[in-house]
């Protein structure tokens, strides 16, 4: 509840407090006298979106301070508690606006950002005027005006979560048959690639081995043909060979030598001895090297094997297994996506069933809640003079989403035997005014811990009509809280709590007051609000009437 409204050189105000009261609050005041200021700087401390020129000329910082007093239970702790605020019973917002245009806000002394103020704003304050598109005039709102009637949460929860399910599912479906489709394109592609990796079956890091073992092949061959050339020039060829030719020569020609040769022979000997040794070890070296004479061919054309198809798939040589690991799983995704696909699609198929069927339990409560406030919507309209309109909440089929399978839309007829059509084409003025009225008495419990505020929605109405109007305003107020803003003097006489607004000079400049009215001066106010300007004893005497109720 509104507790305290304090404003502080904002337009034309330079300080006014208003302490509000359950029940009907009632402004009123001539026309231009700056009511609409007041909603202005409520708006303004609420975060609303509104004129830019606030601050009063001559000041340098407009202020406003609104107080709400509000329950333990009540939906705006939820949005404190999002902003890391703790509060009581007392919630106090604060905002100023600088003459530059700079603004600032408070929540309980806590800087805060204008989103927080907006946020709290929907759970504290409900505005209504002629134009009233947030609501009547909004067909996207009456679907939430008749889930609201119809208590409807947990079956709108419900569709939420079944709608939920059954997109997943099908971005599911709808992923893995792109995928299936993508793969089916390159089905011949894959099984061909995948076949020539199977046949060549590289291994995880057979390359740099096949390198290394050709690189040892190629040294080992070049020893091995080293090593031959000098067995071939130290053997029986070679030098083995001509020493023992010059051996047997000296051996013949000694005996007739006196034993001159025998040095030479001795010196042969050993060289031979030497000789044969140097034989056995190049011998040895040779053997030691010997392989398999077509290793280096296999290693050669296996490592360019698998190089080439590396450069083919445009992949290094060590990424071939997991290419090829990819290539069949792929192939192997063509073969089991049938039977997946088919299985998405009894998902899609299920959860849609589930859907419907979340849908259509909404829809009968909503069909069965549109039938009770079309009911109460004909008791309420009766007493305010529309007792031959007609209200109609019309649910039509529409596309399923999260909210269910209905479109729906309030439509009236005020004149008997004529169609209903939109209430935003049909109604007038006064009409539109009444028809909100009544919806917003239908819908009260909706209303519980709001502030009603009604800014001149009983223009064009008056007599029996206006008087009707209070009535229904003061029956609002009785289950909570509402202020009006109001040219009707029956308005006025049903309110427990009166601020008459004017206009005053001061220093040569326009100011705005706001003064709260005791019975005597109420008399006064609605007497002239009876008469105009000119307010006489039988003005003054129907004022009373109507303040007696």
């Amino acid at each position: 509840m509104l507790q305290t409204l304090s404003i502080r050189d904002i337009v034309l105000i330079e300080a006014v407090e208003l302490r509000f009261r359950p029940g009907l609050n009632v402004l009123t005041g001539e026309t231009g006298a700056g009511k609409s200021i007041l909603l202005d700087a409520l708006g303004f401390v609420l975060g609303w979106r509104g004129r830019a020129d606030l601050v009063r000329p001559g000041a340098e910082t407009g202020e406003a301070v609104a107080e709400f007093r509000i329950e333990p239970d009540h939906p705006a702790h939820a949005t404190l508690a999002d902003a890391g605020i703790t509060a009581g019973d007392e919630l106090i917002l604060r905002r100023t606006v600088g003459g530059d245009g700079r603004k600032q806000a408070w929540v309980n002394d806590r800087r805060v950002a204008v989103e927080t103020l907006r946020a709290l704003s929907d759970s504290l304050v409900e505005l209504h005027g002629q134009q009233d598109d947030r609501g009547l005039l909004d067909p996207r709102s009456h679907r939430a005006l008749l889930d609201a009637f119809a208590d409807a949460g947990a079956d709108l929860a419900g569709v939420r979560v079944a709608w939920t399910a059954r997109t997943a599912a099908a971005r599911v479906l709808s992923e893995a048959e792109a995928a299936l489709a993508e793969a089916a394109r390159d089905a011949e592609y894959l099984a061909h690639a995948a076949a020539e990796l199977d046949r060549l079956a590289p291994a995880e890091e057979e390359e740099p081995g096949l390198d290394t073992r050709r690189r040892a092949l190629q040294a080992a061959e070049r020893i091995r043909a080293d090593v031959g050339r000098a067995a071939q020039a130290l053997g029986s060829s070679g030098a083995e060979g001509a020493m023992f030719d010059a051996l047997r020569s000296l051996e013949a020609a000694a005996p007739h030598a006196d034993g001159g040769l025998d040095p030479a022979l001795d010196a042969i000997a050993r060289a031979l001895a030497e000789l044969s040794e140097a034989i056995a070890a190049v011998e040895a070296v040779r053997e030691a090297r010997s392989c398999d004479p077509g290793e280096l061919e296999r290693v050669e054309e296996r490592l360019f094997a698998i190089r080439a198809l590396a450069r083919k798939h445009q992949v290094p040589p060590d990424a071939l297994p997991s290419l090829a690991r990819d290539l069949r799983s792929r192939l192997d995704a063509i073969e089991v996506g049938a039977a997946d696909l088919t299985r998405l699609r009894t998902d899609v198929e299920r959860t849609a069933a589930a859907h419907a069927s979340a849908a259509a339990g909404l829809t009968a409560r909503r069909e069965e809640a549109a039938g009770r406030l079309d009911a109460r919507m004909a008791d309420e309209l009766r007493p305010l003079k529309l007792e031959r309109a007609v209200f109609r909440t019309e649910i039509v089929p529409a596309e399923p989403g999260p909210d269910g399978a209905d479109r729906v839309a309030f439509a009236v007829a005020t004149n008997p035997g004529a169609p209903p059509g939109p209430i935003g084409k049909i109604a007038s003025g006064g009409e539109l005014s009444r028809f909100l009225l009544a919806l917003k008495v239908c819908l009260s419990a909706r209303s519980e811990g709001l502030t009603l505020i009604f800014d001149e929605i009983d223009r064009g109405v008056g007599g029996a009509t206006a008087d009707a109007v209070g009535r229904r305003l003061a029956e609002l107020g009785r289950a909570g809280q509402v202020l009006v803003v109001t040219h009707a003097p029956q308005v006025a006489a049903r309110g427990v709590n009166h601020w008459q607004v004017g206009k005053t000079l001061r220093h040569a400049a326009a100011r705005t007051e706001v003064i709260p009215l005791d019975p005597a001066a109420r008399i006064e106010e609605i007497a002239r609000m009876l008469a105009g300007d000119t307010v006489t004893d039988e003005a003054r005497a129907a004022a009373r009437s109507l303040l007696a109720g």
